[in-house]
């Protein structure tokens, strides 16, 4: 397979052109201008960032982006799907307060914000993944799949259960509903704990297959009717009721990998990552501890599996920055090892990219084309 162009730039800037102006050029030396978006609906997916993080990318880059579709004729919107777990985004509203509070806004990015999944992660369309050998079919946020142009801005990370978050994490798990970000995390069903439960019924009303049940003023869900929907998770006011996590790190991987093929085929699709201020775990965790490596470019390419692996292999290059939690992992592994795998001893960011070539979705193979100075 012929390798992909993963064009790059680092962050140095000076008084002929700024880190903004940068981005843009990247875009367009990697090809953007290529893509027909007269008139055409494009969903920018990128991660607003949970209340309490500050690792987040800024709202600036993401205007960039969203003029440049302006500019070439497109009607862009930036969305993200509500999360699974208990946060500041698990619906609508408080995503959007949350995107607000983390400095988007249709006033900052001349852009409007549409959460993919809708009001409580139910609002989804049922794709198919054509040689899916986990999902046959994908649950994926409608408004993302109204687009008829898709383009993921991905902040570079490390990730507790994937290894890194880079552009298929952010189009794989961050598209899903509520429902498909369950069935990717789980081979089970939701369950109730207990000592969080107040006997309130929410779930019972918000079932449409009678799986909740309320005995001495306590929830239980019969797994025989639960059709693992994740109504009931967003629907609790006190959050008792939690999602299994039980599905291996690996199929994980390779769920978030079909996820993106359903997602990315049949459309138009571009792909932006910034790898900057690159903490140790995902941008949904409510705090971000200390970079773990310095901060080492902006990269731009159609293929986000090439677009993953240039990004991994540029940190690897990179030295460990003392006082974090790679420097902390770094000292007990004796120095050996990929800095992502050393950070998360549990998890193999390779078995996604490589799940994902072998779906069709791109190639590990890259060329790194450095974008000239001005």
């Amino acid at each position: 397979m012929t390798p992909s162009k993963v064009y790059y730039t680092d962050f140095r800037a000076d008084h002929k052109e700024n880190l903004l102006q940068k981005l843009k050029r990247l875009c367009v030396t990697a090809g953007i201008k290529g893509i027909d978006f007269n008139r055409k609906y494009t969903a920018i997916k990128l991660h607003f960032g949970e209340y309490g993080n500050l690792a987040f990318l800024r709202p600036n880059y993401a205007r960039v982006v969203a003029d440049l579709v302006k500019e070439l004729g497109g009607r862009p919107f930036l969305t993200d799907c509500n999360t699974l777990y208990v946060g500041s985004r698990k619906n609508a509203l408080d995503h959007l307060d949350t995107a607000y509070a983390n400095g988007f806004s249709p006033l900052t990015t001349d852009c409007q914000i549409i959460i993919g999944d809708g009001l409580k992660g139910t609002d989804e369309v049922e794709v198919p993944v054509e040689g899916g050998e986990y999902c046959k079919t994908a649950k994926i946020g409608r408004a993302v799949m109204d687009a008829d142009i898709f383009i993921s801005l991905n902040h570079f990370k490390g990730h507790e259960c994937t290894g890194f978050g880079g552009a298929l994490k952010n189009i794989g798990m961050g598209c899903g509903s509520r429902a498909g970000k369950m069935e990717m995390h789980s081979d089970g069903k939701p369950y109730v704990i207990q000592d969080r439960c107040i006997g309130c019924g929410a779930c019972i009303r918000i079932c449409a297959h009678n799986a909740p049940a309320v005995k001495n003023k306590k929830a239980a869900i019969d797994v025989q009717k639960c059709a693992g929907c994740g109504r009931c998770i967003g629907i609790c006011p006190t959050d008792a009721i939690h999602a299994a996590n039980d599905s291996s790190n690996d199929i994980l991987n390779y769920k978030i990998a079909e996820y993106s093929k359903a997602v990315l085929e049949g459309r138009p699709h571009f792909h932006i990552s910034l790898i900057c201020d690159v903490s140790p775990n995902c941008d949904c965790h409510a705090e971000n501890d200390a970079a773990i490596i310095p901060n080492v470019g902006m990269l731009a390419s159609f293929d986000p599996v090439a677009l993953d692996v240039a990004c991994a292999d540029l940190c690897n290059q990179q030295p460990i920055l003392q006082n974090s939690q790679l420097g902390d992992h770094h000292a007990h592994h004796h120095g050996e090892g990929d800095h992502f795998h050393v950070n998360h001893p549990d998890t193999n960011w390779r078995s996604c990219v490589e799940h994902a070539e072998r779906l069709g979705i791109g190639t590990q193979k890259y060329e790194l084309v450095p974008l000239k100075r001005k």
